[in-house]
């Protein structure tokens, strides 16, 4: 049952006053809003009471639009919460025991309102606020109204964005005033009471994933070099640099981070994803400390002192989901050297990668995407065993279905995308999910969602029973240069007039796992697959090469094209299987990307191709080749220039953990 507060949604002044405003809509009936005025809002708040007497537990309810940090008593407790709409916004239940005290307490809060429209939050809308309850041994002792104190930080400059309008760059400055503001002994007299947002209209929802988890990475080298610092953390992970740092006040050290080091031994600032991991650090008086709010991905920093400035101390903050290694190695593969340290690579991927969401990059987009995003929370959950990832990103890609009855690309979020194939990996999902936890009743909760989808595309895209018209972009494959000249125009922004392969390979398969659902349900099929395959076999099936034609207007084969009828079991006979493997064969896994390789090894797993399996997780060109260009985490492609803007923590690659773990991976895709 949710929890009903007694606080009320607060903010400061400027951002209280403000009423909502739509940022939904179809991606092609965009919608222009100015995101020019309140953006980058670091509103802090402050609560001080007494305990009088002991006490057993102590228990606080809060969450905040976009985003807060908690400190009690000086001490950092927790962040969140893992972003949602704000017709379902997640709240947190936090234990505060270990930090109340008999006496004075301080809850301080730091909170931000981005304000842009991008993939990481709904932001940009005109929502902000925090909301809280504190329970002491189950009695409400304080919440959010006009007796907290709030102000903004004016430490936090902007100094641009990364990414897609991804975040702020940080120049952040010790002399502010507020600098400190956890400390219990802070001065707060100057600070205004909080106003009670005049037009709230959130609703709130218990979180049903965990919170994040945070580990302290100490450098594995430090050097210093007339003015610079240089830290080494042995591997990229996502979090935060904590610095410290003596000198003048006013004094400006340039902070630098990156994945890769250039040429000359610096730090590569402006990674490959196009972010410029380039900020200003003003010191205070005495010893001062860095404080990011955002999160980067980074393995090496640098920082530039000023004259008679002096480095302290550095270590990196990591924060990733909670994760705890269930799954093995193949008792085979574990011998092979390489093998184990592949498995290592996307299991580490996995492991310091997923965040609050399943994010594809951990720089450039930081996105709650469906489609990827359905294989490395299945790849998580075969991990870990924990199916919170999986019931979360099937849960809120539903939710969207207020956007639109065929559901948008990038979940609890205001950037508006629509990639057509996306949905349909879903449904897979759903029967992937009840097969690793037999939990019937939660499929046939969603088994009513996935018939409404198919329903939907069949009303909005089913023309003689072939999927075309599409005014959804369709990848197919990802990037473009990986698609073997695949002789369809998918080019995002437009209408896809013609009837491909590859949606309407996926769109056969999303009907074949309902009906596959409705039978584990005891339900009737949900429709007869035979007039699709039909339309289908017409429409692409070359009968004298036994191949498949990219496009119902064109002769061109691809591999990519024949990757999706080979591996999601669409082909009609023995010797089409056997002509697509030898295009396999010729062309390698490594000429594949993110969206073909998932697929093609599905295939390899459904007909036993062992000896194929085991070639294509080995290929120089694959997951060794990240390896052998020093990755710690998987990248976006197989290589550093396989992209124009190539992320090297992308979560995407980590599937070829699923591959190799001891698991029966026929039972569970099939």
């Amino acid at each position: 049952m949710s929890h009903q507060f007694q606080g009320k949604w607060i903010s400061c002044a400027e951002l209280a006053a403000l009423a909502p405003r739509n940022v939904f809509h179809r991606q092609l009936e965009p919608l222009t809003l100015d995101c020019s005025e309140h953006r980058n809002r670091h509103v802090l708040f402050r609560k001080t009471f007494v305990l009088t007497k002991a006490f057993e537990r102590a228990r606080m309810l809060i969450t905040a639009d976009d985003y807060y940090m908690l400190y009690v008593n000086g001490n950092f407790v927790a962040q969140g919460p893992a972003p949602s709409y704000h017709f379902q916004y997640n709240y947190n239940e936090i234990d505060l025991t270990p930090y109340l005290v008999k006496g004075k307490n301080v809850i301080a809060v730091h909170t931000l309102y981005q304000g842009l429209i991008n993939r990481v939050w709904q932001s940009g809308d005109h929502r902000h606020g925090l909301l809280c309850d504190v329970e002491i041994d189950e009695k409400i002792i304080l919440s959010s109204d006009e007796s907290f104190l709030a102000t903004l930080h004016t430490g936090y400059t902007e100094s641009g964005t990364c990414g897609y309008q991804t975040q702020f760059l940080e120049t952040y400055d010790c002399r502010a005033r507020e600098a400190g503001f956890a400390r219990p002994d802070f001065d707060d007299s100057d600070w205004a009471s909080a106003s009670i947002c005049t037009y709230d209209d959130h609703t709130v929802t218990a979180q049903k994933s965990a919170m994040l988890v945070f580990e302290h990475v100490a450098p594995v080298q430090i050097k210093l070099e007339d003015n610079r610092v240089f830290l080494d953390f042995g591997a990229t992970y996502v979090g935060y640099l904590d610095a410290v740092a003596c000198g003048n006040a006013g004094d400006e050290i340039v902070v630098r981070c990156g994945q890769e080091l250039s040429d000359d031994g610096s730090v590569r600032y402006a990674l490959r994803a196009n972010c410029v991991y380039e900020e200003k650090w003003i010191l205070g008086t005495g010893e001062s400390r860095l404080s990011w709010f955002d999160y980067k991905a980074f393995r090496y920093a640098e920082l530039i002192l000023p004259k008679g400035a002096r480095f302290v101390d550095a270590a990196l903050r990591a924060r990733h989901y909670p994760f705890e290694l269930k799954a093995a190695l193949k008792p085979a593969y574990a011998q092979n050297e390489q093998l184990r340290r592949i498995w290592e690579l996307c299991v580490n991927t996995q492991k310091y990668g997923v965040q609050e969401v399943i994010q594809d990059c951990m720089e450039r987009e930081k996105g709650f995407y469906l489609g990827d995003g359905c294989y490395t929370a299945l790849t998580h959950m075969v991990l870990t065993g924990d199916d919170s990832m999986v019931r979360k990103l099937i849960d809120d890609a539903f939710c969207t279905r207020f956007i639109t009855p065929t559901l948008v690309t990038c979940m609890d979020c205001s950037f508006m995308q629509e990639i057509a194939e996306y949905p349909l990996m879903l449904v897979y999902l759903v029967l992937w999910h009840y097969r690793l936890t037999g939990d019937k009743a939660y499929m046939a909760q969603n088994y009513a969602k996935v018939v409404d989808l198919l329903d939907a595309y069949r009303a909005e895209y089913e023309h003689d029973y072939l999927i075309k018209e599409l005014n959804k972009w369709c990848v197919v494959e990802w990037p473009a240069n990986f698609r073997h000249g695949y002789d369809v125009d998918i080019r995002e922004g437009r209408v896809c007039h013609q009837a491909h392969v590859s949606i309407n390979a996926y769109y056969i398969a999303a009907v074949r796992f309902a009906n596959k659902m409705a039978r584990e349900l005891g339900l009737p099929q949900y429709r007869d697959e035979s007039p699709l395959l039909d339309a289908f076999y017409k429409a692409f099936y070359d009968k004298e090469r036994k191949v498949f034609k990219d496009g119902e207007s064109t002769g061109h084969v691809s591999l990519v094209g024949n990757v999706f009828a080979y591996g999601l079991d669409l082909c009609p006979d023995a010797e089409t299987k056997q002509n697509i493997l030898a295009m396999l064969d010729e062309h390698t896994m490594s000429s594949l990307s993110m969206f073909c390789t998932f697929p093609m090894m599905w295939g390899l797993v459904r007909n036993g191709e062992q000896e194929r399996i085991l070639n294509a997780l080995l290929h120089e060109g694959t997951w060794s080749r990240i390896l052998r260009e020093g990755g710690t985490t998987t990248f976006e492609g197989w290589g550093k220039d396989t992209k124009w803007n190539t992320s090297l923590f992308h979560l995407t690659m980590s599937y070829g953990a699923l591959f190799m773990a001891d698991v029966d991976l026929k039972r569970i895709l099939d």
